[in-house]
């Protein structure tokens, strides 16, 4: 009797653009989104040679999804790519996880058969689409069982990244340390070509911007709370106001995209696997603090992967503020030398939506080229929410 062996889910390129500043003058300010997203889908297609046309679907993820990000903008991007008018796209919204989100869905999608060839993929124009712009003023998004739910109200993400300081007892030299290592990090990788088959330029950009390798202690030292605000202060007394644009992630442009498929579609079309797609865990938590849900998602998917946190050689943890990942790696016990090895959010950049794919991009090319065996990626979500994956190098 025949045994069917079960599909797998590979990643076989991963790419994305430099991350820009999310400003007029950043370098990316002049290339519409749709644009930033079509250049990384071109360019899986002229790394692979894959035929378009045998791509099932377009996963992507962006968060604000209006003006220029608006009408299902992945859509919009397969046909500025190129792409056959039959490849079709969605565009899915699960906040800083978007496209970590993608990845999911198109793996999930690979595994149990409805794809054969699939691309993940996100974008995030925040200087021509900013932040919070899908609000219309004078709009409630939460509606009254949720402020029934949480009378006292819930808070912005700077105020929870505050108070997350305040319940592990970070100090501003920590939360300052940590974003100067990121900043280390990622200069050193990019001096030592480690970006180079990962990045595909675009409108003269080669480099993430927002990378300063002289950052210090003692230049972030001297910012300014960020989040400051009287009511919030009275609210929460035990904050000692210690989040700045130093140790928090910054506002940025940029797209990325990777190329999924099974070992058995791999190898008919020669393409080289990178990494096996090997657990998926998403979870939830307190939308007060918002930020902590990379905690308990670890823990979900190690345990659904039959896997100790010893087992895992890299992890990507996303930078949204430096007390995210302290207090994660406090909770897990994590080797934070192991963490965001070449430099995370705070350095590079978190274009929203594309930085789920972002840091799957970072990740299986740092597992290659450290011959690591398993990589562990998981981000924080507005409003209480975190993805975690596995990968497995093949």
């Amino acid at each position: 009797m025949s045994v069917k062996i079960a599909r797998d889910a590979v990643i076989v390129e991963a790419v994305r653009t430099p991350v820009g500043k999310g400003k007029p003058n950043g370098s990316l300010a002049q290339v519409h989104p749709v644009e930033l997203l079509s250049h990384t889908l071109r360019t899986l297609v002229e790394r692979t040679g894959i035929d378009p046309e045998t791509i099932d679907d377009v996963i992507g993820g962006t968060v604000t999804q209006v003006g220029e990000q608006a009408v299902n903008i992945t859509r919009q991007a397969v046909l500025s790519a190129g792409f056959p008018e039959s490849v079709p796209a969605t565009t899915v919204d699960r906040q800083c996880g978007s496209s970590q989100q993608a990845v999911h869905f198109a793996a999930q999608g690979v595994i149990s058969g409805a794809y054969d060839l699939v691309v993940a993929c996100g974008v995030e124009s925040m200087g021509r689409v900013p932040m919070g712009s899908s609000v219309l003023p004078g709009t409630d998004p939460f509606g009254p069982g949720v402020a029934g739910r949480y009378p006292e109200g819930l808070v912005p993400q700077g105020i929870s990244a505050e108070l997350i300081a305040a319940k592990w007892s970070m100090t501003r030299d920590q939360l300052d340390a940590f974003a100067v290592s990121s900043h280390q990090k990622a200069a050193t990788a990019w001096d030592a070509g480690l970006f180079d088959a990962q990045v595909t330029p675009l409108a003269g950009a080669s480099r993430d911007e927002c990378v300063r390798p002289g950052s210090t202690t003692e230049i972030l030292g001297g910012l300014k709370p960020a989040f400051y605000d009287a009511t919030y202060a009275e609210r929460f007394p035990q904050i000692e106001w210690s989040i700045t644009a130093g140790n928090s992630s910054p506002i940025n442009d940029g797209a990325s995209a990777v190329l999924i498929t099974s070992s058995e579609t791999a190898a008919r079309l020669g393409l080289r696997p990178l990494a096996r797609l090997h657990s998926f865990a998403v979870t939830g938590s307190d939308p007060l603090l918002m930020l902590t849900g990379v905690i308990p998602a670890t823990e979900k998917v190690l345990r659904r992967a039959s896997l100790t946190l010893d087992d895992i050689d890299l992890f990507e943890v996303n930078e949204a503020f430096s007390s995210v990942v302290l207090a994660w790696q406090q909770e897990t016990g994590a080797d934070l030398a192991k963490v965001n090895v070449h430099g995370g959010a705070i350095a590079i950049g978190h274009p929203l939506g594309a930085s789920g794919t972002r840091l799957t991009t970072t990740l299986v090319h740092a597992m290659r080229d450290r011959g690591a065996r398993y990589g562990l990626q998981t981000m924080c979500e507005a409003g209480g929410l975190a993805n975690a994956m596995i990968l497995e190098a093949v």
